[in-house]
């Protein structure tokens, strides 16, 4: 009887071992890549989009135009208008152009609210950036019955610059970019033709796009 414990015993401890044998040799080594997570590029740092005190900023500006307010909207208030009052290339990439949910190839911003004469569009959270929350809205209000003005407010989370002074450099840089960009309006609106775009980053007619001196923005 206690041969037969014995080897009983000897045999649950033999399987005992190969279980923990086999579990060893199947388990990642340390820093090794789980089955089915997706590695990290190469030489890139996992940055949280998270941002942990952010400082919101506000740019609100606007224009006087010599038309009534629907008129205004319906000449320079479709989503991707943008593309000719800011002179730069703009589809729509998802959804329909006007409605709530359409992405335009601009920075892929996303139009996320909207009434009969304005939208409201923010940019998308991206992979390794820190996220600056980034808003705008487009508005056209009406002031007479012949006249308006259109209202471009931008809101976005500056705290990822390093200093005051790259704070008030980005905040000039967007104030002269947006201000442009409504004098356009206003002359489309009127019924004018924009003059030739001048030359940006070096290339004759080329655009930059909005927003684009923010570190984790596009």
């Amino acid at each position: 009887m206690r041969s037969h414990l014995a080897k009983t015993a000897a045999g649950c401890a033999l399987v005992v071992i190969c279980l923990v044998t086999v579990i060893v040799a199947q388990a990642p080594a340390p820093g090794a890549q789980a089955p089915g997570a997706q590695a990290p590029a190469a030489g890139s740092a996992a940055v949280s989009p998270v941002v942990a005190n952010p400082t919101y900023v506000t740019i609100p500006l606007e224009i006087t135009v010599n038309r009534p307010a629907a008129e205004v909207w319906k000449r320079v208030g479709k989503y991707c208008d943008i593309g000719e009052w800011l002179r730069i290339a703009c589809t729509i990439t998802s959804g329909k152009d006007g409605e709530v949910g359409a992405v335009r190839s601009v920075a892929n911003e996303v139009l996320v609210g909207k009434t009969e004469l304005s939208y409201t569009y923010t940019q998308p959270v991206r992979a390794g950036r820190a996220y600056n929350l980034y808003h705008g809205t487009l508005e056209a209000r009406p002031v007479t019955a012949t006249t308006s003005k259109l209202v471009y407010t931008l809101m976005f989370d500056n705290s990822m610059l390093p200093d005051d002074a790259a704070r008030e450099k980005d905040k000039a840089q967007r104030t002269t970019q947006f201000t442009q960009a409504l004098e356009n309006m206003k002359i489309l609106a009127e019924g004018g033709t924009l003059p030739p775009a001048p030359p940006r980053g070096g290339q004759p007619g080329g655009g930059a796009q909005p927003g684009a001196a923010q570190p984790g923005n596009r």
